[in-house]
């Protein structure tokens, strides 16, 4: 059983800067709760009881809204980084706040990713092969936006390959990982280290125990704008996901102090932030609405992000777009 976890959540979130200037990648609220909150209910829920946030962007807005974890059923640690250290010097500056037992093994979290995969049966996989470290790995359609991982026929990871224009396999590195102690000890402390361009490489090259495990449950990326609305959308559209997402009704997730007019139309996995109002007729789509913007009458607001207390006036059509101020 593995009941401890660190949740990588120091990036900048370059490629969503128009949101990201005050705010770090994993405080944006999606279905309605920060995407970290969202990754740590699926953690409570498969039995880890203590994670650690490995924190550098904004690292000081992650304590006062988590605290020690208690109200989450969690205990919460935090481990600031003073300068980034990327994603292998990050586990290691984490693993400091642990404290492990023997070869105990911990998994580690990606803050970029939401997943339904099944954590348990992961770990179970871990465990049985005496994996050093542990992938999940997806199938996808098109590999060459993505590091891909051969494997062979007992799941043992063949090569750790970055982005290609012709992908030997299609099974990805999907950013859940389970590391034991050993592993992590490998990584230099309080330097800057890749597990995807040194740690993986380099524990192959020593012959480690590197396995992959394929679940093909729902798993995005939230880099980008685009994929960002995605996620919030699929969550309220399909609320197992997370045990986060909470008061969806009919398809939408509507702030109870919004201010929805009764011929408005909210929809296809919308959220409606606090203090939100919404004009006559209006027609919200798979879109973000944050707290205290203002739709006008007659407007239609299709797969969006509406920044806070934006207002937008009367008869727009808005498709697609992120509308910032």
């Amino acid at each position: 059983m593995i009941n401890k976890a660190i949740l990588l959540v120091g990036g900048k979130g370059t490629r969503l800067a128009e949101l990201t200037k005050n705010t770090p990648k994993p405080m944006l609220k999606v279905a309605g709760a920060p995407v970290t909150q969202h990754q740590i209910a699926r953690a409570q829920a498969a039995g880890i009881t203590e994670i650690v946030l490995a924190t550098s962007y904004l690292a000081e807005v992650f304590e006062p809204y988590f605290g020690d974890g208690s109200k989450f059923g969690i205990s919460i640690k935090y481990a600031i980084e003073e300068q980034p250290l990327g994603t292998g010097g990050a586990i290691a500056n984490a693993a400091k706040c642990l404290k492990l037992a023997g070869d105990e093994s911990v998994f580690i979290f990606n803050g970029d990713v939401l997943s339904g995969h099944d954590l348990k049966a992961q770990a179970e996989f871990h465990e049985s092969k005496g994996a050093d470290v542990t992938l999940h790995l997806v199938r996808v359609e098109d590999a060459r936006a993505y590091g891909c991982v051969p494997l062979d026929v007992d799941g043992k990871v063949l090569e750790f390959l970055e982005k290609m224009d012709q992908p030997k396999v299609n099974t990805i590195n999907a950013g859940c990982y389970i590391f034991n102690k050993s592993a992590i000890e490998q990584i230099s402390p309080d330097a800057i280290v890749s597990v995807e361009r040194q740690t993986f490489p380099d524990l192959l090259a020593r012959k480690g125990a590197l396995y992959g495990y394929i679940d093909d449950s729902y798993w995005i990326d939230m880099g980008t704008p685009e994929s960002y609305i995605k996620a919030s959308r699929d969550l309220i559209l399909n609320s197992e996901i997370s045990p986060a997402t909470r008061g969806v009704r009919g398809g939408a997730l509507i702030a109870s102090d919004a201010g929805i007019d009764a011929t408005a139309v909210i929809s296809d996995g919308s959220v409606i932030e606090s203090g939100a109002v919404i004009g006559a007729r209006c027609q919200i789509k798979g879109s973000i609405v944050s707290t205290g913007v203002s739709i006008g009458a007659d407007s239609i607001i299709d797969n969006c992000y509406i920044a806070p207390n934006v207002s937008i006036a009367s008869n727009e059509k808005i498709f697609a777009k992120i509308i910032s101020d």
